[in-house]
């Protein structure tokens, strides 16, 4: 899975796709940028409402917080030690609470959905001054989910973490989101009694109700893909498109991308390839659509110029320093016959490995050299 990951795929879809084959998954995976951000239909807490009551069975840090006072506001975070996301989010979380526990903040680490509450503690310990607020744990007396799993998580739609609420000085939600977007100028606004409680709300509920739409295109445009029906998953997409916010438009050509190969549409899909690869630039992009180009097994004649094209530009982005993008461009000049070029590029997937990847970049080299077949990671 850490090569799928590499591959340019998102980590924390993986543990819902680890029972599909690699091409299921890749059907899946495709589906993931459109589906897995909108939050459940079935909400009662929302922007605007009071903030539900903290209800944890201890705390492993922090002098703990027994009810929200006013004249204080408040993040709630909630995480757990496996979440990868959540090592990311946690030293941003840290900086805001250094920045602002003085002018009134609190910041609290709600650990939820934790499959051993023993490693809690140890992580919190090796985090040392990245994570330094309030932590508690979930009281699950009542509740195997945990109250505050159920109460705010379960309660507002959050189906993923890390998820943040954050609470203002009369103790109402105010905001929910993901932490990293969480802008310090809304916590300086909230902190000086200046924030627009009544205008988030309605943005909320305008957004709400746009999320509802696109889930229920998303659900439709799985089925469809799901009865290989190809031209309906295509319309599908294409009504997608037109609901998505502008900024996250460019993620449903990777859908498009995908539908078009498991159609067979072969040219349609190297030239909707060709053009994703020129209008961004990311290098895990250009990664994945590589990838997927020369692993498809259906296809007899793959397009191994325009994925060479495709992954010199991953190459390229990422400062030929990343070894599963020299790998994947070692493979697309080894199936197109360069052979000389795919042993220098997997000689310097190789040379930048760390760990127990140098074997396999070893093995693949050596199969290379030897003018032995590849087999894919599945």
């Amino acid at each position: 899975m850490k090569l799928l990951a590499k591959r340019g795929f998102p980590e924390h879809s993986f543990n819902n796709i680890m029972k599909f084959s690699f091409k299921r998954a890749v059907a899946a995976l495709a589906l993931w940028t459109v589906t897995t951000q909108f939050a459940s239909a079935e909400t009662t807490l929302k922007v605007g409402d009071p903030a539900p009551k903290l209800d944890v069975a201890k705390w492993v840090q922090g002098d703990g917080v027994k009810e929200f006072k006013k004249g204080k506001a408040y993040i709630v975070e909630f995480w757990a030690t496996w979440c990868g996301p959540c090592r990311v989010s946690i030293p941003h979380l840290n900086e805001i609470h250094n920045k602002f526990k003085d002018k009134g903040l609190v910041v609290i680490g709600q650990n939820c959905w934790e499959r051993d509450e023993s490693l809690v503690e140890p992580f919190i310990k090796k985090m040392g001054d990245k994570m330094t607020y309030n932590v508690p744990l979930d009281n699950k007396a009542d509740n195997k989910k945990g109250a505050m799993a159920a109460n705010w998580m379960e309660a507002a739609g959050q189906n993923g973490i890390p998820s943040a609420f954050l609470i203002d000085t009369k103790g109402t939600v105010v905001w929910i989101g993901h932490p990293m977007n969480l802008k310090e100028s809304m916590i300086e606004e909230v902190l000086a009694g200046k924030f627009d409680v009544k205008a988030a709300a309605e943005a909320a509920a305008k957004q709400a109700a746009a999320e509802s739409t696109m889930k229920k295109i998303s659900t439709d445009l799985g089925k469809a893909m799901k009865d290989k029906n190809w031209a309906e998953a295509l319309a599908k997409t294409d009504e997608l498109e037109k609901a998505l916010p502008s900024e996250d438009k460019t993620s449903i050509n990777y859908t498009r991308f995908n539908i078009l190969i498991m159609s067979k549409d072969y040219p349609a899909a190297s030239k909707l390839a060709s053009k994703m690869s020129q209008d961004n630039k990311d290098p895990q992009l250009q990664n994945a659509i590589a990838w997927r180009i020369i692993t498809d097994k259906e296809n007899p004649k793959p397009d191994y110029e325009t994925a060479a094209k495709i992954i010199d530009r991953g190459v390229t982005a990422s400062g030929s320093t990343n070894s599963a993008i020299l790998d994947t461009a070692a493979r697309v000049y080894y199936m197109k016959g360069d052979k000389e070029k795919a042993a220098s590029l997997a000689q310097k997937a190789l040379d930048n490995a760390e760990g127990d990847e140098k074997a396999t970049y070893k093995t693949k080299l050596e199969k290379i050299k030897k003018g032995e077949p590849l087999q894919d990671e599945q």
